[in-house]
C-alpha cells in the first residue's frame, strides 16, 4: 500500500507526522472517537474491517490530529 493513501496524523506543535495502517489487513486506520462511561470522549484510530482500535498517536504530550 502506498503511504500517500494512508491518513496522516500530524503534531500541531512540532510538525512530526505519521501514517498508520492495520497490520492484519494493511488497510488505513480511520480517525474516530470513543465515548467513555463518564461522558468524555477519546480520539482513537480504528481498523475499518473491525480488527481493533488504538488510542490515536501522541506527540509533544497531545493527540496528533488527522485531516479527514
Amino acid at each position: 500500500m502506498s503511504t500517500s493513501s494512508l491518513p496522516t496524523y500530524s503534531c500541531a506543535k512540532c510538525g512530526m507526522s505519521v501514517n498508520i495502517s492495520c497490520a492484519s489487513c494493511d488497510k488505513p486506520l480511520v480517525n474516530a472517537s470513543l465515548t467513555k462511561a463518564d461522558g468524555s470522549s477519546v480520539q482513537v484510530s480504528q481498523c475499518p474491517d473491525g480488527h481493533g482500535k488504538i488510542k490515536s498517536p501522541l506527540c509533544c504530550g497531545a493527540d496528533m490530529s488527522c485531516a479527514l
